[in-house]
Parts: structure tokens; C-alpha cells; sequence
């Protein structure tokens, strides 16, 4: 990447990828080695309103090969190619902060699925010398459970996004970014201490800084499809079966419409069979209620145990 005089770039690690971007990642923490070549590559420049030939296109976006065009409307085009860069064009004087959301969001995303990996709308945390992962969609509690978890001294590995590679062992990639919590969820798990920036203006959803992170992949333990307590479901947790937890990950990949686009719905129901095998996939139902939380981590270290994933201790 050249860059003008007076330009710098900024190092991250996401995803197990080191990324060089001219613009900062919000909720990013610095990280890799600016003087060896990035995997990834984030820069402004021109992007096209249209992709020749494509051979798959919607109302904001075109896949034409290794390129994938993404439009969000009034805020920039970007343009995502052959999984490693990533160029952005703004619309209307649109500021850096803004565009930064979509690019650590689901552009990234994008260039994940590129790479042909198995990309989950999951958070992470490292139970004994595994990762488990709590996957859902938005609004699930995905990211609350896991501060609650990081609080009872289990360190975060990854939020809002996670890749699991499938070369032998299912083994998730460490993530540096910042948890995100609504102000509601910092005000119950006394994180007001590490509340950080808004994620956008005039929404109470903050960064708050982990605390306990870690930073190598590990191979899954297991993983848990959060579900909310409610007739005729009943708090628990329960292992689906194979052709259930086959959908439970491909319902739980980050922008599901992606795998089936870019052809990769055997990849995820492979997947899906090796991790139940390997792992387990799980069902975790529970009530959306800060009031519960003690009881929902007393269930999950109880059922780690019965798993072998760790000992019964306070």
C-alpha cells in the first residue's frame, strides 16, 4: 500500500488476520507488525458504481468473481477483492467514524467468506484450553453472556463475529476487538469502569474494553444456540440433532445469504457435522433477564464439567 506524506497506517489483528488500514477500526485494539506485509489491506480509493459482467447482483450490492461491490447508500461504496483488500469511496462528505462501522462490520464479513472460511454471528471465550462460542442473532444476548463470562474470569476471544477453521481440528481464531454493550448491560455487570466511545452517535451501545482477553486460537469445545425462555421452551441445554445442528450453523453464519451466493452451504453443513462430532452443538434456553444470569453460568460450568471442558470450583 503507498501512501501520501503525512499518512499512517493503523495495525490490527481480527479474525487471526493482521489487517493495515488507512482509517482507525472502532473498538479495535492495535496490534501486528507494520513492518511485515498484512494479510488484509484497507485504503481509500475509487470504487465503481457498477461491476461489469457480474454474475450475481441485488439492490446495493454485485459479485462478479473475486470481487464483491457493497453499497450502503449515502455513506460509500466498497469494493472487496480476493479476500485480502478491502477500498472505499465515500458518498456525500460521509465521516471517517461512519464509514468504519460498515468496514469492521459487515464488510469485513464479506471478505471473511471470500477466504472461504466459516464465518458465525457468535461470540468466544476460553473455558480451560478451548473456545466456546455462543451464537445468535442480533439482540440473542451473545455479547452480554459473554461479559458476564469474562467478569467470572473466563477471557474473551472474539464478539460479534467469529471464524472457525476446519483444517483438522475445528479451531477458533482469536479476535482484538472490544466487546459491545448496550448501556443497559454495562449498568447490571458493573462495567461502567470500562465503557468506552458510543458505537454510533445517539446509541446507547458502547465499547467496553474486556478486560481479560485472549489472543491464540484454540480448538473448540463447544457451542451453544442461544434461545429465550418462553412456551413451550423451558430453560436448559440440550444437543440437537445432526440435521438441527446443521441448520443451527447455517442459520448462525455471519450475513447467511453470503454462503449461499458465494457457494458455500456444503462447506457449512460439513462443518456443522465435524463440530457436533468433535465439539457438540448445543441448544442454550434461557430467560432474558439480568436477574438469571447467575443461575445461566452456573448451568453452563455445570454442563462444561459433564462435557470435560473443566472442574467444579466456586
Amino acid at each position: 500500500m503507498k501512501l501520501q506524506p503525512g499518512w499512517r497506517l493503523y495495525n490490527y489483528n481480527i479474525a487471526g488476520l493482521t489487517v493495515s488500514s488507512e482509517i482507525v477500526f472502532p473498538g479495535a485494539i492495535a496490534g501486528g507488525n507494520p513492518s511485515v506485509a498484512s494479510d488484509v489491506t484497507v485504503r481509500e480509493a475509487p470504487v465503481p458504481e457498477a461491476l461489469e459482467e457480474h454474475e450475481a447482483s441485488g439492490p446495493s450490492w454485485a459479485m462478479a468473481g473475486c470481487r464483491f461491490l457493497l453499497r450502503i447508500p449515502d455513506v460509500a461504496r466498497f469494493l472487496v477483492s480476493e479476500g485480502r483488500d478491502i477500498a472505499f469511496e465515500t458518498e456525500n462528505g460521509t465521516s471517517a467514524e461512519d464509514v468504519a462501522i460498515f468496514l469492521c462490520g459487515t464488510v469485513f464479513g464479506i471478505l471473511l467468506h471470500q477466504r472461504g472460511l466459516i464465518v458465525l454471528h457468535a461470540s468466544a471465550v476460553r473455558v480451560g484450553d478451548k473456545a466456546v462460542l455462543f451464537c445468535g442473532p442480533s439482540g440473542a444476548g451473545k455479547s452480554t453472556l459473554a461479559a458476564a463470562l469474562v467478569n467470572r474470569g473466563y477471557p474473551l476471544m472474539t464478539d460479534d463475529f467469529c471464524v472457525v477453521a476446519m483444517a483438522g481440528t475445528p479451531t477458533v481464531q482469536s479476535d482484538g476487538r472490544q466487546l459491545k454493550l448496550w448501556a443497559q448491560a454495562i449498568d447490571n455487570l458493573d462495567m461502567e469502569a470500562q465503557r468506552g466511545q458510543a458505537v454510533r452517535n445517539k446509541l446507547e451501545k458502547f465499547y467496553v474494553e474486556p478486560g481479560k482477553a485472549f489472543d491464540t486460537p484454540l480448538s473448540l469445545g463447544a457451542l451453544y444456540a442461544l434461545r429465550e425462555t418462553r412456551p413451550p421452551l423451558e430453560s436448559g441445554i440440550e444437543r440437537p440433532n445432526i440435521v438441527d445442528a446443521a441448520l443451527i450453523l447455517r442459520r448462525n453464519a455471519y450475513r447467511p445469504l453470503l454462503v449461499q451466493r458465494m457457494g458455500q452451504k456444503a462447506d457449512y453443513f460439513h462443518a456443522a457435522a465435524t463440530i457436533a462430532n468433535k465439539a457438540g452443538i448445543f441448544h442454550l434456553t434461557r430467560a432474558l433477564d439480568f436477574k438469571a444470569m447467575a443461575d445461566v453460568i452456573r448451568s453452563l460450568e455445570e454442563h462444561w464439567h459433564e462435557i470435560g471442558l473443566r472442574e467444579l470450583g466456586p
